[in-house]
C-alpha cells in the first residue's frame, strides 16, 4: 500500500520524518511520500530538507520514501509558479490543497492546481463537474481522504470522477501516528463508501502507479 499525502515537524504534523517513514513501514506500507504544508513563505525551506530526508532513508530502508510538497492557501494567481518551484527544487509529488468544507480556501483554488498540473487535488470538497472533467484531461488525481475533517464529500467526489473517468486515489493526510492506517484497513475505509471491488482495485492501483513515477 502507498500513502501520498502526509506530514511532519516540518509543518504542522507530531513525528520527524524518520519517524513517519518508519511508522509507515511497520503498519505494512511500502511507499510514502512527505508532503508538508507550503506557500511562498517557506517552500525554499521545506522541499529540500524532505528531499534530503528521504535521500537519506530510501539508502537504508526498504520502504520508498518520496518527497513532495502540499502547496497550501496560497493565493490562486502563485499557484502555478509555486507548482514549478517545487518539482524544480526535488518534491516528486505536488499535492494541492483543496476547497475543502473545513476550511475557507478561496474560491477557484481548485481549477487553479489542475490547470497548474499537480499531482494530487487533495480533499477537493464539493469540486465543480467541470473541475473534475478538466481534472481527467489533464490527468490530476483527486483524492479520496480518510481525514475525518475533509472526508464529508467522499463519496459525492467517487460518484462524479468514476462517472466522468477523473481519477482517484485514497490519502491519510497524516499528521499524527494514529492517522497512518494499514492496509486492511485502508482498503474497510473504500468499502464504507460502497464502491464495487474493481473501483476500490483502480483507487489502490492508482496510487501505485504515482509512486513509481516519482
Amino acid at each position: 500500500m502507498v500513502d501520498l499525502h502526509t506530514h511532519t515537524i516540518l509543518s504542522d504534523g507530531d513525528l520527524l520524518p524518520s519517524e513517519l517513514v518508519r511508522r509507515a513501514e511497520a503498519k505494512g506500507l511500502s511507499a510514502i511520500a512527505i508532503t508538508d504544508h507550503a506557500d511562498s513563505s517557506n517552500i525554499d525551506f521545506i522541499v529540500p530538507r524532505i528531499a534530503r530526508a528521504c535521500k537519506i532513508l530510501n539508502k537504508y530502508w526498504k520502504i520508498k520514501a518520496i518527497p513532495g510538497v502540499e502547496i497550501t492557501h496560497a493565493p490562486v494567481e502563485t499557484i502555478k509558479k509555486l507548482v514549478r518551484y517545487a518539482r524544480r527544487n526535488g518534491a516528486k509529488i505536488v499535492v494541492g490543497h483543496g476547497e475543502t468544507v473545513s476550511e475557507p480556501v478561496l474560491p477557484g483554488t481548485n481549477r487553479a492546481y489542475i490547470e497548474a498540473g499537480a499531482d494530487i487535488l487533495a480533499h477537493p470538497g464539493m469540486i465543480s463537474l467541470s473541475d473534475i472533467r478538466l481534472a481527467a484531461k489533464k490527468k490530476v488525481y483527486l483524492e479520496i481522504t480518510t481525514r475525518k475533517s475533509h472526508s464529508r464529500t467522499n463519496r459525492r467526489l467517487a460518484k462524479l470522477a468514476f462517472k466522468n473517468r477523473a481519477e482517484l486515489v485514497l490519502n491519510t493526510d497524516s499528521h499524527s501516528p494514529d492517522d497512518i492506517l494499514e492496509p486492511k484497513k485502508r482498503i474497510a475505509f473504500l468499502r464504507a463508501l460502497d464502491l464495487k471491488k474493481s473501483r476500490i482495485a483502480r483507487i489502490i492501483h492508482n496510487s501505485y502507479i504515482i509512486a513509481s513515477r516519482a
